[in-house]
């Protein structure tokens, strides 16, 4: 709708007097193997340019057609950028440019070539023209307003855009717009750049219900970046198509550019589909200006504090709830290697520490290529995965069965995990160090959101410091005793009190396994899913006490081990189902509390501005969001608050991915759950972070 108003405006400012001799035409025959082409050539007058099939801001691509012969178009030669009066910009030819037409086998006849443009300098004016020809056996006869050579031809016609491949060092992204049906596209690549002088990075053709913006590029050392506007044009469809708010688009929207390939030296056409769009911004955005301003690189200074945010914020998991059960098995552990030398305790929490650094790294591999594919994630997404919970879910099971003597585990050292041999093996340690990782990252622990934030928008080397210190500060105990020894002898000397202890946190294990399995349910929309994985772990269970108590032969033992494999194969294929149903639940579970929640949507938010409204975002997943339910939301002091100050009350449920929570949680600083807010009666939105309590909520409603 835009263009055609601008273009309205070009005209109504065109000279529709007599038109000068603006473009001129010519036409030329060449033969390519077997093949005869057609070549019409243009002559614009100089500092005149005509448009491509995408024009750019306002304008009318060329118009080329035959009588009297079959002819194929070949791509259009790549257009220039031109920067119009107003900001405008446009893509199209100045000078002498040549378009391409393949003739089918009719290689004697007359036939007539009409063309039409719109050509613009300071006005735009209109313009068409004819011109005959005759073929004779593929020789054309004709009559020229001017002539251009055969080498020049051949130079033009290798120089057409090719189609090709996605390009491997050619990263983008789409996102949502700041302003209402606007998207933005973000892309970049590494040296070699293309081609940039009077053309765009990405140069698009027409794409149906988007209008391109200007192009803006920024140049660093090593990477050339660009971002790309657009508008949603759907507003003006009958009926009209309206840009879907949770970024998955009805049907794939695909993207076809031109791109100035350094390596092929020539154009090529490349193409991009998306099904969704991320629903957040890039940290850094490129400012849309007339010349793009290089963004000033994160300092020194800043990096060196998150850096400290995310030490700290480790260390703080140690004690978190997530993570305390397989935190007391490695103090069980420490205890168990307090008689041994000081290498071999140095060696076990060294190990440890591997498993945590290790799944860390893991962890921030697949960030990066969730981000991308056009993914947007945030901290603890692995458990709102089904399949992730249900395998975690019978790993902490089968678990729990070893700490209570069901079973003993064979490490390739011929250590056994599961009794007290388990201090010579290091298979051990490491495993713990992935384990209390995975379980710690339902937790948002204090210090933690502005580190996680900060790597979750940031590049790669960011990602991988953030991850790798929150890594060092949840081991540092660990390395602290394994540097020196002498700190553990606090704990007692092992002892027939291990034994208790070790079927204490087998039990743990196993709580920790009842919050996966309410966290599975929450994720699936099927009973029979909750049910079947209930039915694994029993068939799990009686595979280690058949082979135990039970089981002779080994190929008994076998097929009993096999059987609840089978059956969890069945649970992945047929019952795991990720639908995004869950919040109802939550709020109908909040309600029987005695607690009117409603869901949380940024348009209620609007809606309840001039009251007072406390928000909530949590997931069924996080044990944080749990224990501050316990100490101050399920309280009669916080249910006084809401009758006292009559508090609205939201509620953002996180336990299935939400990419509208994703986007306004990273809006507002944080990449995980709890994060609680006040909205005043003003909206103004005060950030109360993953900690509250009854004191500082009523300090912020006063």
């Amino acid at each position: 709708m835009k263009k055609i108003i601008l273009l309205f405006t070009l005209l109504l400012s065109s000279s529709w007097a007599n038109e000068e001799n603006l473009v001129k035409m010519s036409l030329a025959t060449l033969i390519k193997g077997e093949s005869t082409y057609l070549a019409v050539t243009f002559l614009n007058k100089e500092k005149w340019h005509t448009y491509w099939k995408n024009p750019g801001s306002a304008g009318k691509e060329i118009e080329v057609h035959f009588e009297g012969i079959e002819a194929t178009e070949l791509e259009w030669p790549a257009p220039k950028l031109y920067r119009e009066a107003g900001g405008l910009i446009a893509y199209g030819y100045s000078n002498e440019y040549t378009f391409f037409y393949k003739i089918a086998n009719n290689l004697n006849a007359d036939f007539k070539v009409k063309a039409n443009w719109l050509i613009c300098k300071d006005i735009c004016i209109p313009g068409k023209k004819d011109l005959s020809g005759k073929l004779n056996n593929g020789i054309l006869i004709t009559k020229n307003e001017f002539k251009t050579s055969p080498k020049l031809l051949e130079e033009r016609f290798a120089q057409l855009p090719i189609k090709a491949a996605w390009l491997e060092n050619l990263k983008i992204n789409l996102h949502k717009g700041k302003k209402a049906n606007t998207l933005d596209l973000f892309y970049s690549t590494k040296r070699p750049f293309p081609k940039t002088k009077d053309t765009n990075f990405l140069t698009p053709f027409p794409t149906f219900l988007i209008t391109f913006n200007k192009e803006v590029v920024q140049k660093e050392d090593s990477i050339l970046k660009g971002h790309l506007p657009l508008e949603w044009d759907g507003e003006y469809e009958d009926p009209e198509i309206p840009l879907p708010e949770d970024g998955k688009l009805n049907s794939p929207l695909t993207f076809k550019f031109v791109y100035h390939d350094s390596i092929k030296k020539r154009p090529v056409i490349i193409e991009k589909s998306f099904s969704s769009f991320q629903l957040d911004q890039p940290a850094q955005l490129i400012a849309a200006t007339t010349e793009a301003k290089k963004m000033p690189p994160a300092t020194s200074r800043s990096i060196l504090i998150y850096i400290v945010l995310a030490f700290f914020g480790g260390l703080i998991l140690n004690v978190m709830p997530c993570v305390l059960p397989v935190i007391s098995l490695k103090l069980f552990s420490l205890a168990a290697h307090s008689d041994e030398s000081d290498q071999s305790i140095f060696r076990h929490n060294l190990f440890y520490t591997f498993g945590v650094l290790a799944t860390f790294f893991a962890l921030a591999i697949i960030v990066l290529v969730m981000k991308a594919s056009g993914e947007s994630i945030g901290w603890g997404f692995q458990l709102q995965s089904p399949l992730f919970v249900s395998i975690m879910a019978i790993l902490l099971f089968i678990l729990g069965l070893n700490l209570f003597g069901l079973f003993e585990f064979k490490t390739p050292g011929g250590k056994t995990l599961g009794n007290m041999e388990l201090k010579k093996g290091v298979l051990g340690d490491f495993m713990g160090g992935v384990l209390a990782t995975i379980l710690s990252t339902p937790c948002s622990a204090p210090l933690l959101g502005g580190a996680l934030t900060f790597a979750f928008t940031a590049g790669t080397f960011e990602i991988f410091t953030i991850f790798t210190f929150i890594g060092l500060g949840l081991s540092s105990p660990f390395i602290l005793t394994g540097l020196f020894p002498s700190l553990i002898k606090f704990l007692p000397k092992p002892g027939m009190w291990m034994e208790n202890v070790k079927k204490f946190l087998g039990m743990t294990m196993f709580l920790t396994v009842l919050w996966l399995l309410d966290v599975f349910n929450s994720l699936t929309d099927l009973p029979l899913a909750y049910t079947k994985i209930n039915v694994v772990m029993l068939f799990v269970f009686f595979a280690f006490y058949f082979d135990k108590k039970i089981g002779k032969k080994k190929p008994l033992k076998i097929i009993f081990y096999i059987l609840p494999l089978v059956l969890f194969n069945n649970l992945i294929i047929t019952e795991i189902n990720t639908s995004h149903a869950s919040s109802k639940s939550m709020i109908a579970e909040k309600k029987r509390d005695g607690l009117q929640w409603e869901p949380w949507s940024e348009k209620r938010m609007e809606e309840l501005k001039g009251e007072l409204v406390f928000i909530d975002f949590t997931a069924k997943w996080c044990l944080t969001c749990k224990v501050n339910e316990k100490l101050v939301i399920d309280t009669s002091a916080f249910k006084k608050l809401v009758d006292d100050y009559n508090v609205k009350l939201l509620l953002g449920d996180w336990t299935k991915r939400d990419p509208i929570i994703e986007a306004f949680l990273k809006k507002n600083g944080h990449v995980g759950v709890p994060v609680y807010f006040i909205q005043k009666k003003s909206g103004e939105l005060i950030d109360l972070g993953e900690t509250i309590s009854i004191k500082e909520i009523e300090s912020h409603l006063k």
